[in-house]
């Protein structure tokens, strides 16, 4: 019996077997701003984010596979079917405890290398140089558990956790969400966001 979140993880990982065929085919789609996108996110699985995010489908939190899933509808496609409002982080603090909870039970190990990044991303996507720190810590071993041909992959991935982190110790947030949020810029701010790569 095909479990309810396969078809989430397939249009999110498709049916490739290497992490670079996975991410040559879906790298688009994970990081890129597109409105068909986030339009076919809102069609296909905007009632499964609705519900994740009132608190609901926390039976899918019981297995590796379900766990995953649930982290992707409370982190990534909210971002998508929520761009630029508020909403878009309305599920970060939830998927944070869910992750940290699966990866006490193991959960993350038991998930292909290429869908951890998604796990630890949650800790990417927090305010908090703490969560930053394990964020960065995991892609740490994450990368050092592949093989070569993998390696530079996934140290990309490491890269972007350390840009995230260091941003997040210097201002303690990240600025590019100010606007979205409501919040008032600091000159150091502004002139942070002026520059390039400041807003991931």
């Amino acid at each position: 019996m095909t479990a309810p979140w396969q078809p989430l993880l397939e249009w999110w990982f498709g049916h490739s077997e290497s992490p670079h065929e996975i991410a040559a085919d879906k790298g688009k789609l994970w990081f890129g701003k597109n409105d068909r996108q986030d339009l076919e996110a809102q069609t296909r699985f905007g009632d499964w984010v609705d519900q994740a995010l009132a608190g609901g489908l926390t039976e899918w939190a019981q297995r590796p596979d379900g766990w995953l899933a649930l982290v992707l509808l409370l982190d990534q496609l909210p971002r998508m079917i929520f761009r630029n409002t508020p909403k878009s982080f309305s599920g970060d603090l939830r998927a944070q405890a869910l992750v940290a909870q699966g990866i006490a039970a193991d959960f993350d190990r038991q998930l292909q290398p290429i869908q951890r990044v998604f796990i630890y991303l949650v800790f990417e996507h927090c305010e908090n140089l703490s969560v930053q720190n394990e964020a960065v810590s995991r892609y740490i071993d994450l990368v050092a558990q592949q093989p070569e041909t993998d390696r530079a992959l996934f140290s990309d991935y490491l890269d972007y956790a350390e840009k995230h982190q260091q941003v997040i110790a210097r201002f303690g947030r990240f600025p590019h969400r100010n606007a979205v949020l409501g919040r008032e810029s600091t000159a150091e701010e502004l002139v942070f966001l002026s520059g390039p790569g400041s807003r991931f």
